[in-house]
């Protein structure tokens, strides 16, 4: 309900660049200029500064900034509690998620949202957990699905469930008869790994770390942020990755065989929303939803009933 160049003006002003808010706002970098021109030409006056690579503001533009602040802030408290009284939730909800959860967790979670909420429309943005851990702490996505607990303080972090990960070779590989691997069988053999700030790389780091291989001494043939691309390769022989097993059933990859790490190794899926701001219900709802689905969906995968070890952060039992 709020002016839209309002709207658009505070995300190029918060991220002081035209490209990332163009990103941010689900725009075009034209779209977002012309929106900023149409306000500049209302107020008769310059709000940014553009130049050495960066946006700042002007002493107008930081008088515009404050009060489109309290302006988008009202607005968006006034559309949930009028929302609140029809009982019906409405709106876009934007997600940010890590690759393994995009390919096999999300799509059960939004078809059964949708149909209980058709009127929300999510908008879901997938990058690695560290990306969308940052980027919820910024307030720039509702709600974040990643597979690492966080311990940013800005930030409420909900365990829903955990899934084993698994060596993935391919079929005929020396390693695709063995019924478990320690980190020492892994360390002659190429590796496949995942890109810097996905959790499950610090997973796979820290495992071997514990087990006496140092994580810069593997043999790593490529580092990707693409799920498919990495099944892929590994497909190919390029070597061996470590992957979900929610991740390998269901991309069925015929011709992958999967291996349990020893000692088992557990990655968790956490719901973050962020702590220090106005939450609308909305947020509040899917994030409470998707804890209740991904703690049911985990009983499917049939994770073993032992007590599991979180190799996150510093170790904790579960």
């Amino acid at each position: 309900m709020a002016d839209r160049r309002l709207q658009v003006f505070y995300a190029v002003a918060r991220h002081g660049s035209f490209t990332r808010a163009a990103e941010t706002l689900y725009m075009t970098q034209p779209a977002v200029t012309f929106q900023i021109k149409q306000l500049e030409e209302q107020f008769n006056t310059r709000l940014l500064d553009r130049g050495h690579g960066r946006v700042t503001l002007t002493p107008a533009g930081e008088i515009v900034f404050a009060y489109a602040e309290r302006i988008l802030g009202l607005s968006d408290e006034m559309e949930t509690r009028i929302a609140e009284l029809t009982d019906e939730l409405t709106g876009v909800l934007t997600i940010g998620t890590s690759q393994t959860i995009a390919g096999y967790w999300l799509p059960f979670l939004l078809d059964a949202f949708i149909k209980k909420h058709p009127r929300v429309v999510p908008r879901v943005f997938v990058a690695n957990s560290e990306n969308i851990e940052n980027r919820v702490a910024a307030h720039e996505l509702d709600v974040g699905l990643v597979e690492k607990q966080s311990d940013d303080p800005t930030l409420e972090c909900t365990l829903a469930c955990q899934d084993e990960l698994r060596v993935i070779v391919r079929q005929g590989h020396e390693l695709a008869s063995a019924t478990s691997l320690r980190a020492t069988d892994l360390q002659a053999y190429p590796f496949v790994d995942r890109d810097p700030g996905a959790a499950i790389r610090a997973l796979a780091e820290d495992f071997f770390r514990r087990n006496g291989v140092p994580p810069e001494s593997l043999h790593r043939r490529a580092e990707l942020g693409s799920l498919p691309s990495i099944l892929h390769l590994v497909k190919q022989g390029l070597g061996f990755a470590i992957i979900a097993r929610a991740a390998l059933n269901d991309y069925n990859n015929r011709g992958l065989v999967g291996i349990p790490l020893e000692p088992r190794l557990y990655s968790s899926l956490n719901i973050l929303v962020p702590k220090d701001r106005f939450r609308a219900r909305l947020h509040s709802t899917f994030a409470e939803f998707a804890v209740n689905m991904f703690t049911d969906m985990e009983a499917r995968i049939a994770l073993p009933a032992e007590v599991v070890q979180t190799v996150t952060g510093e170790g904790k039992e579960a």
